[in-house]
């Protein structure tokens, strides 16, 4: 597979497949397999998503699936990973397949990403956003749950309780907690109202019927 050189220097792995108009997909373009996949279908989440997204969407779009969320957790960027530099990590994926101009899907913070991108950047040809709102987006909120994970990560490991919530079987080191704590703080001054005139593409937004976290007892020291 071809890779990109990111912001910090590592690299990121693309796939390409279909043709048409391109479309930037930062998902695992390779199933989940084994007690991970177990874990994530606990939890309503599919393990073959992203290759399902690619095959489903391949017949009309060129689609670039990239696994980003992946690659920052294998190559934590725990001072580096802002809003700017990430920006400049998916122009380097478009720069790489000769794309000017793409579409660009994204769910959760990578969907807050793809809001990011569009302010910052006037080659988009569509954004397609989930699982964050595009307005009045709760940039607060998540610097402080991303900020009590950096702290639980930093303490002393229990052992797991029976009550826990889904996060405790998540085991993430300082640096990959970190760099979501760079992210948010980057983040507390962005007005996503204000940003609305400067997206000029056509534009989604989906979010589930009850997307809810629920948050277990070591939780209540932190948030």
């Amino acid at each position: 597979m071809p890779e990109v050189r990111l912001h910090d220097g590592s690299t990121i792995e693309i796939e390409v497949t279909g043709t048409g108009p391109t479309l930037l997909l930062p998902v695992n373009p390779r199933p989940v397999e084994g007690p991970q996949a177990d874990e994530m279908r606990k939890y309503g989440v599919d393990p073959a998503l992203g290759q399902s997204l690619i095959k489903g969407l391949s017949d009309t779009f060129r689609v670039v699936a990239f696994n980003y969320e992946g690659q920052v957790l294998s190559a934590p960027k725990p001072e580096t990973l802002t809003p700017a530099n990430i920006v400049s990590d998916l122009l380097a994926v478009a720069d790489s397949v000769g794309a000017d101009r793409f579409a660009y899907y994204g769910y959760s913070w990578l969907a807050l990403i793809g809001l990011q991108l569009a302010t910052r950047t006037d080659r988009l040809s569509a954004l397609i956003m989930g699982g964050f709102p595009p307005l009045d987006g709760p940039y607060k909120e998540m610097l402080r749950v991303t900020t009590a994970t950096y702290e639980i990560a930093c303490a002393p490991q229990a052992e797991p309780q029976q009550d826990d919530d889904e996060w405790s079987s998540v085991a993430l080191s300082q640096d990959q907690t970190r760099q979501f704590v760079t992210l948010y703080e980057a983040l507390q001054s962005f007005d996503d109202r204000a940003a609305q005139p400067q997206i000029t593409c056509p534009r989604l937004c989906f979010v589930g019927s009850a997307d809810e976290i629920h948050y277990g007892p070591k939780w209540a020291m932190c948030l």
